[in-house]
């Protein structure tokens, strides 16, 4: 009895102890969570963006025999310029634009002309529209401040837009930087996530576990960036040929709707009719109405070839996981969705074939 009761008492200690133990690290795991939440969203775009541009270090380091820091801020310095000279190039050529739109609203020399009969004939919009049209003609000063208050909302939808974006380019032009430096110490930090995973899943599982999710981090920079920077190229070879206006700003709307997952032909098409109403139709125009078409929808054929390439998981995975997390996560889902979706797909299909000594499976009967 009196041993029993030391049994229990001793039971009690360990639980008691446990339970401390497990809820000093609970609090210890919050309070660090909390601590780097903030600067969650900046680690996880640099350590992408790092696995991304690290084969490029390795290639730089063997060609001009530098050092891993030194290839490392080489690669950072070049992206920061393809990233902000086109950046200042494009609010240059808007500020440009909006002041001399200004200039011609205040000297009065631009005028609306008047709309013809037919426009009030419209079904459902044709009168007012008419109206408006008209008044706009006659007045265009008081028109404009008429429509100035139901303006407001807009401007402030498009003002925080534009600040979101800023916080986004600046937030990318930080993560570049601590991923050069994570690019600098590339060695340690794969043994470091080797040891983890190592530690996690096993020492069978682990390496394999970093070889998929490295993998598929860089298939989806490929397949997504890639294939945007790539559909870019190609619709603005176009439209800078046909001389089409802000031929470069269209160019990179067609990046931005890349990687956004939407189709490049919300610019093309309306770039083929443009230059079919102003330029007519000849051999010409035709054959950039099929050119700017077929560029439209290359993301289609290349996406197919280049998302799931040196990936071990099949590629529909890889998709899947791409717009399930950009729906669910933004741009960086993007990234983090296939990489979740391929490391649970292998470990799913790890823990099917693992069979115990003796076990078999029966075929099926045929039918």
């Amino acid at each position: 009895m009196q041993m029993q009761f030391r049994r229990s008492g001793r039971l009690l200690h360990d639980l008691l102890d446990l339970f401390i133990r497990v809820g000093l690290i609970a609090a210890m795991v919050a309070f660090s969570y909390q601590v780097f939440a903030p600067f969650l969203e900046l680690m996880v775009w640099s350590v992408i963006l790092a696995v991304t541009l690290y084969p490029l270090q390795r290639r730089l380091q063997a060609r001009l025999g530098w050092r891993d820091g030194w290839a490392a801020t080489l690669i950072v310095v070049v992206a920061q310029l393809l990233l902000l000279v086109p950046v200042y190039l494009l609010l240059s050529s808007l500020s440009e634009s909006l002041e001399s739109l200004i200039a011609l609203l205040k000297s009065g020399a631009w005028s609306l002309p008047k709309p013809p009969d037919s426009v009030a004939g419209w079904p459902l919009v044709g009168p007012q529209l008419h109206a408006l049209w008209l008044s706009t003609s006659n007045d265009l000063t008081s028109t404009l401040q008429n429509l100035l208050p139901h303006f407001k909302g807009t401007g402030r939808v498009l003002l925080a837009a534009l600040a979101n974006v800023s916080a986004a380019l600046l937030l990318f032009i930080a993560a570049l930087i601590i991923a050069g430096i994570c690019m600098a110490f590339g060695e340690q930090g794969a043994n470091a996530f080797k040891r983890i995973t190592t530690r996690i899943s096993g020492p069978e599982r682990g390496p394999h576990i970093v070889h998929l999710c490295t993998a598929t981090i860089r298939a989806v920079a490929m397949g997504v960036i890639g294939i945007a920077f790539i559909q870019m190229v190609l619709v603005g070879m176009g439209l800078v040929v046909m001389g089409v206006p802000g031929a470069g700003f269209l160019a990179f709307v067609v990046l931005l709707l890349g990687i956004v997952q939407l189709p490049a032909t919300l610019i093309t098409l309306p770039a083929i009719l443009y230059v079919f109403s102003t330029q007519g139709f000849d051999a010409a125009t035709i054959a950039f109405a099929l050119y700017m078409f077929i560029a439209g929808l290359a993301d289609n054929v290349l996406k197919p070839m280049l998302l799931g390439r040196g990936v071990d998981v099949p590629m529909p995975v890889v998709l899947i996981g791409a717009l399930g997390g950009m729906v669910a996560k933004g741009i960086i889902g993007l990234f983090i969705g296939p990489v979740i979706l391929a490391v649970a797909y292998k470990l799913f299909w790890m823990w099917v074939d693992e069979q115990k000594p003796g076990d078999s499976i029966d075929p099926l009967p045929p039918y």
